[in-house]
């Protein structure tokens, strides 16, 4: 496939169900966190063509409850390509099936990276941002890459 072909982006959409319920009567974060994997990794193989492994999971925000019933719309958006490794960007949403509003509740970076049969690391087709948006989500990942960098060189 022609990588201008290739999305680079995907949602997925579906209600929360009773299985998904925590103690608190609402979906569990572990369950959120799972459809936020599940996304990630599709916009990953559905950009790169080939199987992809998380490698990294930051800035995961809850910011409101997700309740049982509701519309949930997991969206993931590539942001960044390294040699290697596809930066996404995930946000979750949710509402009343009634109605026609979401909001936002979770959000995070999501870092794969494209292996081959043997589990080795495979190069990346580039990502070139093409929107102002896309642009400053891009400044924002290489910003995160950077931070890692320090965090990791902090002596303990």
């Amino acid at each position: 496939m022609d990588k201008k072909q290739r999305p680079s982006s995907f949602s997925l959409r579906f209600l929360a169900e009773p299985m998904d319920v925590n103690f608190g009567g609402k979906v569990h974060g572990g369950t959120v966190m799972k459809w936020i994997d599940q996304a990630a990794y599709t916009c990953a193989t559905a950009w790169s063509g080939i199987y992809c492994v998380t490698v990294y999971v930051g800035g995961i925000q809850f910011l409101r409850p997700i309740h049982i019933g509701h519309v949930v719309e997991v969206k993931a958006n590539l942001i960044y390509t390294g040699r290697t490794s596809m930066h996404i960007q995930v946000e979750v949403f949710s509402g009343d099936p009634k109605s026609t509003t979401r909001h936002q509740t979770t959000s995070c970076i999501i870092i794969f990276v494209g292996i081959d049969d043997k589990g080795n690391t495979v190069p990346i087709t580039k990502y070139i941002p093409e929107t102002d948006y896309d642009k400053r989500l891009e400044r924002y990942a290489l910003k995160l890459i950077e931070k890692r960098r320090e965090i990791r060189a902090i002596e303990v």
